[in-house]
């Protein structure tokens, strides 16, 4: 008999913001632990999870007499990704201003650049330099594969990159899941959406 998966950091996470969404309550971290695994999430789990919410602003806290309690409403999730989505387009507008500044000053250093014989010549000079640099590295190349601290190295900047892409994977996913609980009549706005920032069908955890 297979033994059954237990749940993701962000699924937990998502199991515990249905608890404060549901009810729309106030709770403190002990009855939080007891309505924990009732969502899949074991009790001894609750406290570490929760503070990954704390931390992101998805959950409040505030501590009132001796006792500290815990509350979130649905409004707060979304006011969280209008609030990402406006930064998102106002980092746009700002790559769009510099992408049109780059471009006048190409137009710019492209004058008094014309066609002459002399540049022709030195252009000429140039892409052979270019091409024995490129010969250098490339023998320079063949005696840094051989040296082991650069293999290692090589080998954990792999590993990292492969956990990076697999973590922002799995928070898009996550995204996606808690965008269709709470959204289920935006479906196909949010299908619009992913398909504009480049998120489609296929995309899918890198396996090592």
């Amino acid at each position: 008999m297979s033994k059954k998966r237990g749940l993701s950091l962000e699924e937990k996470r998502n199991q515990l913001l249905q608890i404060f969404h549901e009810s729309q309550d106030f709770y403190l971290l002990r009855e939080l632990e007891k309505l924990g695994p009732r969502k899949g999430v074991i009790s001894q789990s609750v406290k570490d999870v929760l503070q990954t919410l704390v931390d992101d602003d998805l959950v409040f806290k505030d501590k009132i007499g001796t006792s500290v309690y815990f509350w979130s409403l649905p409004s707060s999730a979304g006011n969280q990704l209008r609030q990402v989505r406006a930064k998102l387009e106002d980092d746009l507008v700002s790559v769009r201003q510099q992408q049109s500044k780059l471009r006048q000053q190409l137009e710019q250093c492209k004058k008094g650049r014309e066609d002459t014989e002399e540049r022709e010549i030195a252009l000429m000079e140039l892409k052979n330099l270019e091409e024995k640099n490129r010969g250098f590295k490339a023998e320079l190349e063949t005696y840094v594969d051989n040296d082991p601290a650069t293999f290692d190295s090589m080998k954990e900047a792999c590993k990292v990159a492969h956990d990076a892409i697999n973590r922002w994977t799995d928070n898009i996913f996550a995204l996606q899941r808690w965008c269709s609980m709470n959204f289920p009549d935006a479906k196909d706005k949010l299908e619009a959406v992913y398909k504009e920032v480049g998120i489609t069908e296929e995309l899918d955890y890198v396996e090592e």
